[in-house]
């Protein structure tokens, strides 16, 4: 069975940092498009930055500029680096491991980190 194991989130004050934590089992690290996802209360999951093999980077509108998303390769570990958060930030996030367009066609959620941001 596929774990991914998140961490980093919490509470913090508008306008604070959090850095999200994704580690992934390697055979999947090396091949899938690794991504974040959240989903606030009484809304739909949206993506929020993925992340591709080669480093390529997409981004949310409403997170550009302020989330970083990266990978380790050494370390089999994706992060999304959240800057100036804001209340609407609020949120279950999510790591995403897309092997969709793999010859596997699969992908895998791992189990949600709460961040909640604060006026």
């Amino acid at each position: 069975q596929v774990q991914l194991v998140e961490s980093g989130g919490g509470l913090v004050q508008a306008g604070g940092s959090l850095r999200l934590s994704c580690a992934v089992p390697r055979r999947i690290f090396s091949i899938y498009v690794m991504g974040w996802y959240r989903q606030a209360p009484g809304k739909q999951r949206e993506l929020v930055a993925d992340i591709s093999r080669g480093g390529s980077t997409n981004y949310a509108d409403s997170v550009k500029d302020r989330f970083t998303i990266s990978r380790d390769n050494a370390r089999n570990t994706v992060y999304l680096q959240m800057n100036s958060l804001k209340l609407e930030d609020t949120a279950v996030y999510y790591c995403h491991a897309d092997g969709r367009r793999t010859v596997f066609k699969d992908d895998y959620w791992g189990q949600g980190t709460q961040v909640t941001v604060s006026s």
